[in-house]
C-alpha cells in the first residue's frame, strides 16, 4: 500500500483536495477501485498533515441479488461508518427509460444521489475512485463521441449544491489497483448491472489495449498528455478564481 498511499498523498497535496477536520464521504460501489480507495483514505487519514474523517457511502440501485454484507464487514474492519441509500435508479434506467446507452443517465442519477446523501450526512466533500486510466478513457469518449477534448478534473466544485468532488487516485494506474486489491485481499462485489462489460467505456479500454499492442507504452504517453491538459486547466481555473 506504500506506493498507493504515496500517490494519494501527492494528489491531495497537489490539488488541495481536503480541508482540515472535514468529513470526506467516499463513494463505494463495491468495485475494486472504490473499495481500495476507501481503505487507502482510512489509512491516509491516520498520518495526513491535514486531519480529516472518512464516511463510506453507497447506493443500492435496486438490482436483484446484490449482497452488501462483505462491504459492511469490510467497513467494520476498517472502523469506518457506512451508509447505504436505497434508490430506484436501476428501474428508472433499465425499465422505465430503457436507454440504448444507459451509462450516461445512470451516471448522472448516481452522482446526484451521492451528492445529496453526503449533504444529508453533513459533508460537502465526496471522494470517487477514478484513476489515471479512467482519465484517459473519459478523454477518448469525449473526443470520439462528442468531438471535444475534455475529461474530468481532479477536483470539481459544484456551486449549486456546494459539494466538492475529489479524485485522490488520479495518479494511480488500474493495474496497480488490481495488484494491490488482490494483495490486500480486499473484497469486491460482483456487478449486477445489465450493461456491465458492454459499454462505450469498455470499448475505449479495449481501444487502448489494441493501440498498446502496436505502439508499446503509448498508454503512458497518452495519460501524460491528458494529465498535462488537465493540469493546465486546473491552473487556469485557479487563476480565474483568484482574480
Amino acid at each position: 500500500m506504500k506506493s498507493i498511499l504515496g500517490k494519494i498523498r501527492r494528489a491531495v497535496i497537489d490539488y488541495h483536495m481536503i480541508r482540515p477536520e472535514e468529513t470526506v464521504c467516499v463513494g463505494v460501489s463495491g468495485g475494486k477501485d472504490s473499495m481500495l480507495l476507501l481503505k487507502a483514505m482510512v489509512l491516509y487519514s491516520k498520518f495526513s498533515p491535514t486531519p480529516f474523517h472518512v464516511h463510506a457511502i453507497s447506493l443500492d440501485l435496486g438490482f436483484k441479488n446484490t449482497d452488501y454484507e462483505s462491504m459492511r464487514d469490510f467497513c467494520s474492519e476498517l472502523g469506518v461508518p457506512l451508509t447505504i441509500k436505497k434508490t430506484k435508479i436501476g428501474a428508472i434506467v433499465f425499465e422505465h427509460r430503457q436507454e440504448k446507452n444507459p451509462c450516461a443517465l445512470c451516471s448522472n442519477l448516481k452522482r446526484g444521489a451521492l451528492h445529496n446523501l453526503a449533504l444529508e450526512l453533513g459533508s460537502h466533500t465526496v471522494a470517487l475512485g477514478h484513476h489515471a486510466d479512467d482519465l484517459l478513457e473519459t478523454y477518448l469518449l469525449s473526443l470520439l463521441f462528442e468531438g471535444r477534448m475534455h475529461t474530468f478534473q481532479p477536483v470539481t466544485f459544484l456551486d449549486r449544491k456546494q459539494v466538492t468532488v475529489i479524485r485522490p487516485m488520479i495518479y494511480i494506474r488500474e493495474k496497480e489497483i488490481i495488484y494491490e486489491t488482490n494483495k490486500q485481499h480486499i473484497p469486491v462485489l460482483k456487478s449486477n448491472c445489465p450493461a456491465d462489460g458492454n459499454t462505450k467505456r469498455a470499448e475505449m479500454k479495449q481501444l487502448v489495449k489494441d493501440l498498446q499492442a502496436k505502439i508499446p507504452d503509448c498508454d503512458e504517453r497518452m495519460i501524460h498528455a491528458v494529465r498535462t491538459m488537465v493540469d493546465q486547466q486546473h491552473r487556469n481555473n485557479h487563476l480565474l478564481n483568484n482574480i
